[in-house]
């Protein structure tokens, strides 16, 4: 049996380029990682997107 380890979501918001695409990794509240690949158009928009919520 393997040993349980406790998730948690340490290490701070990590984004790479590999290849074709951008993997970006977000630590979650609960514990884990959020794991998402986007193309460079996908991260344009979400970068519009974010833009028009964050303040200063």
């Amino acid at each position: 049996m393997a040993a349980m380890k406790p998730r948690t979501g340490d290490g701070p918001l990590e984004v790479v380029e590999e290849s074709r695409s951008i993997i970006m990794r977000v630590p979650l509240e609960g514990g884990g990682r959020l794991v998402v690949e986007i193309s460079s158009d996908e991260a344009k928009e979400l970068r519009e997107a974010l833009s028009g919520v964050i303040k200063g």
